[in-house]
């Protein structure tokens, strides 16, 4: 049986791939303004009116459950804890006349970092508002009675912040996945794995049957005609789609096979799918031309009916 992939007979067959999710985060109005004040060079907590504690970053909400009153903090502080990470130092720094702790970046030299060292904000001249704050540097400054005042200002707050979270990852296909993108890429050809107890054969390949729960050590090949089993056209837009609306998401049963596959139906002018498309009718895969095959089930650009489309 073939490795996987891309991949030599000794190595392990993986897939590697970033799952990317933007989103708009809406700040609200205490975090909103903590992000507007940092071009101005401030720093904004929130002061509970019932217990007076200073929280840094603000809340929207104080210990009473009232919008607590925004107050402006000193830039300098204590380091609580801190820790080292292939991106930088970061550290838990309670401000001076804050109640909680803010963690960001340690900058410039921090040779002799401990808890208890004296730390002082270090402002971006040219950064972007979110960025201004550019971290804490270590300072020789004590600790002075610290002054919280209350927050003067006419600085409309930012409503919106753009944002991305990305996750790399490696899925590894083993065996069964391997064989069958393998064949997908050169081969043109689909293959499942076929039950011994229940004869049923699996797309996608497996290694154990769905139902009996036994090992299915034989590979078969599996037919790229098979019947609709169902569709639905698709107009709308969403963070991740791989194709442009319009088109038609289908479950598909390939000849030869006990398990739907999941791909597209296309080939004709989608305004006619009331009228060319049916459950029960009969399609076929159109294979992407050329060679930019990648061993994926997207080798297969969509199922057509098969019949007159006139």
């Amino acid at each position: 049986m073939a490795a996987g992939l891309n991949t030599g007979i000794d190595e392990a067959p993986v897939f590697e791939t970033t799952l990317t999710m933007p989103y708009t985060l809406t700040t609200g109005r205490a975090a909103g303004t903590y992000l507007a004040e940092l071009a101005n060079q401030r720093i904004v907590g929130s002061r509970s009116s019932s217990s007076g504690k200073v929280v840094v970053p603000p809340s929207d909400y104080g210990d009473d459950g009232e919008p607590p009153e925004l107050v402006v903090v000193p830039a300098t502080g204590t380091v609580t804890a801190w820790t080292r990470t292939s991106a930088g130092t970061l550290a838990m720094i309670r401000l001076d006349g804050a109640d909680t702790d803010l963690v960001h970046r340690i900058v410039g030299d921090h040779f002799g970092l401990a808890n208890g060292c004296r730390v002082a904000a270090v402002w971006a001249s040219d950064a972007e508002t979110t960025n201004a704050l550019a971290g804490f540097e270590l300072t020789d400054a004590p600790v002075e009675e610290a002054e919280v005042v209350p927050l003067e200002t006419d600085t409309e707050p930012i409503a919106e912040l753009p944002y991305q979270l990305d996750l790399d990852y490696q899925h590894s296909y083993g065996l069964y996945y391997g064989r069958m993108f393998d064949e997908l890429a050169t081969q043109r050809r689909i293959v499942g794995t076929k039950c011994p107890s229940c004869q049923s054969v699996l797309i996608p390949a497996r290694g154990n049957c769905d139902v009996c729960f036994v090992p299915t050590a034989q590979v078969v090949d599996v037919a790229d005609t098979g019947t609709l089993l169902g569709f639905s056209v698709i107009n709308m837009e969403f963070v991740g789609q791989k194709r442009k609306p319009p088109y038609i998401y289908a479950e598909i049963n390939l000849d030869g096979s006990a398990t739907r596959l999941i791909h597209n139906v296309g080939g004709f002018d989608i305004d006619r799918t009331e009228e060319l498309l049916s459950i029960g009718m009969k399609v076929r895969a159109v294979w992407k031309e050329g060679t930019s095959a990648r061993g994926t089930l997207a080798d297969i650009d969509y199922f057509e009916p098969i019949g007159d489309q006139s």
